[in-house]
């Protein structure tokens, strides 16, 4: 869905691209347009990936690995195909290294009780930044509390990046595990992800990116960001809710014990011990998301038909006008405003709790999230209880923009 301009250059279509989402041509009450700029929580789903999880139920409905009649056989094509085509999206080594999860928060959950409770001690430090999610910091804590090991914190920047220089300043021989995200879901920050792995790997840490943000909007590559481990959902994605994918080095999975056991993650069983089944079903157990896997595969199908490098500067686009737009109204002041930053804006108004912004927001039909984005510790770091934040995908174009423009120019005078 990327077209050469009149200049050469690659421009993205983005009318093509909405029009394969539904939902995003339905009318809301009134007949009002939908102007969807909650991405960062879960995007929309095409018809392809719609049709995939329909498919799956109507032709394949059957258990995965466990039978030789021709749905169960339909339906492990369409699981492990999926997971051939997510190897290739993000350039894993091996279709050994993916791991079906429940989302990034399980991802983050199996590093945590599969690698390290087994490995820290005390005296061992685990680095973070400010600006994580919640998932990326009461696995870490939890952990610490179970080996006695200590959480560092990397402090964020006034304009709500991280520093290559601040983190490195936090690492020491002491380190053994450094988590941070790709992109914050609260601010956009992108983060030097790869410098920081070079930077934690110079110390012996292993490292774990929360790419729940990234992976829709720009191209990922995990062998070139050289980590140990990424995590992410496919709801971010374009894809269904309560699936997800973790990246591990196969060195590292084959070492760790499995995170839960029962069904398809066991070789053989006896009463006097138990072996585990290869890489990755050895963190499979039980029956899976069939359905779910089916559909993240159509939703990688149809990102690979996408260019994500004309995607991201599309979006860079509608962040440049969303932007200007809200710096020209009195007493909005944005949160965040690193250089590089990914199409998200989390801001406050003078006097307007956030979530009457969003009340008033959804009575125009735009949609935003308000509240503290599972992110408290950031909020607490620019002394705000919760923000407004606009985020915006492919589908979203200057009409998206300019409504939500126009309703936080409502709100101003409501409230001003």
């Amino acid at each position: 869905m990327a077209i050469a301009n009149a200049a050469g250059h690659t421009a993205f279509d983005a009318a093509r691209f909405r029009a394969d989402f539904p939902i995003l041509s339905e009318a809301l009450d009134g007949g009002m347009r939908l102007s969807y700029l909650d991405n960062a929580a879960t995007t929309q789903k095409p018809m392809a990936v719609i049709k995939a999880s329909d498919d799956y139920y109507r032709h394949a409905n059957a258990n995965v690995h466990r039978a030789i009649h021709a749905l169960s056989q339909r339906a492990t094509r369409q699981y492990e195909g999926a997971r051939d085509r997510l190897m290739r999206f993000i350039n894993a080594s091996t279709r050994a290294e993916l791991v079906y999860t429940r989302g990034t928060t399980d991802g983050i959950n199996l590093v945590a009780q599969c690698y390290a409770r087994p490995r820290l001690k005390a005296g061992d430090e685990i680095l973070l930044t400010e600006l994580e999610h919640h998932s990326n910091i009461v696995p870490w804590q939890i952990v610490a509390e179970q080996t006695g090991t200590k959480i560092v914190v990397v402090p964020v920047e006034d304009d709500g990046s991280v520093t290559l220089e601040a983190f490195k300043s936090r690492l020491s021989e002491r380190t053994a595990i450094a988590a941070f995200a790709h992109v914050s879901n609260a601010l956009g920050t992108v983060l030097p992800v790869a410098e920081m792995v070079e930077a934690a790997h110079a110390v012996d840490a292993v490292t774990l990116i929360d790419g729940a943000q990234a992976v829709a909007h720009m191209p990922v590559d995990v062998q070139a960001l050289g980590t140990d481990f990424y995590a992410f959902s496919g709801h971010k994605l374009f894809g269904p809710t309560g699936i997800g994918v973790l990246y591990g080095r196969e060195a590292l999975l084959d070492a760790m014990p499995p995170y839960q056991g029962g069904g398809d993650m066991i070789e053989t069983v006896s009463f006097e011990g138990t072996t585990w089944n290869e890489l990755p079903y050895k963190f499979e157990a039980g029956t899976p998301n069939i359905a779910g896997a089916a559909a993240l595969g159509a939703a990688i199908e149809y990102l690979e038909g996408v260019d994500l490098d004309a995607v991201a500067a599309y979006e860079h686009g509608l962040l440049e006008r969303a932007t200007a737009g809200m710096q020209a109204i009195d007493g909005l002041r944005i949160i965040g405003n690193a250089p590089g930053k990914a199409a998200t804006i989390s801001f406050v108004m003078d006097g307007v709790h956030a979530h009457d912004i969003g009340t008033l927001l959804d009575e125009s039909g735009v949609a935003i999230r308000t509240g503290h984005h599972c992110a408290m510790p950031l909020m607490t770091r620019f002394g705000v209880p919760a923000t407004a934040r606009a985020s915006f995908a492919g589908y979203n174009d200057d009409d998206d923009v300019d409504a939500l423009i126009k309703g936080l120019e409502s709100v101003q005078r409501i409230f001003g």
